[in-house]
């Protein structure tokens, strides 16, 4: 047992050991196979090296030679002996040839890093992930999970999961959920494999999609076989005559929506428009595909229901924990109704292990993901509010547009700046940004040049720094 406040050594019990043949004796041998696997760096500074007997009925040797060879690289310094630790690699790595040592773990990669102002949009606030309370569910269902079911992944989803998913989005979001309807998946972007690639087995040869919009949703669609049919988006949300056009001469009866909170634009789909939409899928027998992109933050009024609750025969809604907790943990559900989902046939994707699906469960059920929600939603509100103060301090001529809902706005530039050069000079200040252009459906849409500036993984200390140093990229370009 450690002691209190002391980490417990890493594991080297496992490392492959090769002996070899030839006319050496076993002892050299051995002690020539621990003292490469220790200069390559296979046996890393710090860990202990299994106890002699157990090592020596792995190599099949015995006692004697792994004693032996033990004793002899502590002698040389290569191991460390301790009573009570056992055999381990020094932690200082104080080792005889120190050129034959690995070189130092290179950084992390750039994916891996966010920069020091994250304006970055899509990234939740990743100081705020409720890493206890998973834990607390991870380890509530590896103990109460019966030994059968950790044999099995069900190609739906785990009972728990789709039970626990269907009753929340009932409550938040006005779903018309059975558990039966809902598929739990990685996230977002696999729901919308399975979805794209069960419409093209149907007979959809393509879908409309909102320009501008999130693109890897898009891609997704296209790989499946669907080709992406542009439809503009204003105020409003999606202009539904469009859609209706567009559907009307490509013969397009599959589209894909985010009427809570549209992305890139911060637009809702205004109520008109939410029974237009809905009265064409039932009239052209269409599917409607409700991506329910942040729906959870809305700061001046309720967020609005889910659109699948007025046509569930008809609507497909997916979601996930990545924006609302984080991408890392991979989670995600669609819910789309029995006949619906026996005429787009799903395919039986891999689903997310049953330990995750249960945690999910477990996460939903205590009430954590709302307890969640409920403080991001207080921090984003304040954030957003301190993020429109110091634009109208340091860019008082530039508009902010977009409902005060979710975790980005858009800010249009000066005439004559374009957003992809406001985007590069604010990356070079250490400001991450987007341009509004960079999810256009079409290059020939008619996106004004904007920024889209997210402020969810934004450090609150930063803020003012943040759009300091943006406005200043800005001015250098006019």
């Amino acid at each position: 047992m450690p002691r209190r406040g002391v980490s417990a050594p890493a594991l080297a019990w496992d490392t492959l050991l090769d002996l070899g043949d030839g006319p050496l004796p076993l002892r050299d041998r051995l002690e020539r196979a621990v003292r490469e696997a220790v200069q390559a760096g296979r046996i890393p500074a710090g860990a202990a090296l299994p106890p002699s007997r157990a090592l020596a009925e792995t190599l099949g040797v015995s006692r004697w030679v792994v004693t032996e060879t033990y004793g002899q690289l502590v002698a040389e310094g290569v191991l460390e002996a301790t009573v009570g630790s056992g055999t381990r690699v020094p932690g200082s790595s104080l080792l005889a040839d120190r050129s034959t040592l690995p070189l130092p773990a290179p950084p992390l990669r750039g994916e891996f890093r966010r920069p020091p102002f994250d304006l970055g949009p899509g990234v939740p606030d990743l100081r705020h992930v409720p890493r206890t309370q998973w834990a607390n569910a991870v380890r509530h269902a590896v103990a109460t999970l019966p030994d059968g079911e950790l044999a099995v992944v069900d190609r739906l989803g785990h009972p728990l999961a789709r039970t626990a998913v269907a009753a929340y989005l009932m409550r938040s979001r006005r779903a018309v959920a059975a558990p039966d309807d809902v598929v739990i998946t990685h996230g977002a972007t696999d729901a919308m494999t399975a979805i794209a690639t069960g419409l093209h087995r149907a007979g959809h040869r393509s879908i409309l999609v909102e320009d501008p919009s999130w693109p890897r949703l898009r891609e997704v669609a296209a790989a499946a076989g669907l080709v992406p049919v542009p439809v503009p988006v204003d105020g409003d949300g999606v202009d539904v005559e469009g859609l209706v056009a567009a559907a009307s001469r490509t013969g397009a009866r599959a589209a894909l929506l985010t009427p809570a909170h549209q992305f890139p634009t911060g637009a809702a789909l205004a109520p008109g428009r939410r029974d237009a939409v809905v009265r064409w899928a039932r009239e052209v027998d269409a599917v409607l595909v409700e991506d329910d992109y942040d729906a959870e933050f809305r700061y001046d009024r309720r967020p609005v229901a889910a659109l699948q609750g007025m046509a569930p025969e008809r609507i497909v809604l997916i979601g996930s924990l990545s924006k609302s907790v984080a991408p890392a943990f991979g989670l995600g559900w669609a819910v789309m109704p029995v006949s619906l989902r026996e005429r787009v046939r799903l395919p039986e994707t891999a689903r997310p292990s049953v330990v995750d699906q249960a945690a999910l469960a477990r996460f939903i059920d205590s009430g954590d993901l709302e307890r969640h929600l409920r403080a991001a939603r207080g921090r984003f509100r304040r954030r957003r509010a301190a993020l429109l103060v110091a634009l109208q301090r340091e860019l008082p001529a530039l508009p902010v547009t977009g409902i005060a809902a979710g975790m980005h706005a858009v800010l249009l530039l000066p005439p004559g700046v374009r957003g992809a050069d406001a985007a590069a000079t604010a990356g070079e200040l250490g400001v991450a940004v987007s341009a509004l252009s960079r999810y256009r459906a079409s290059a020939a849409s008619p996106t004004p040049e904007a920024l889209v500036l997210g402020y969810g993984n934004l450090g609150d200390a930063v803020v003012d720094e943040a759009v300091t140093r943006l406005a200043r990229g800005i001015r250098s370009l006019e």
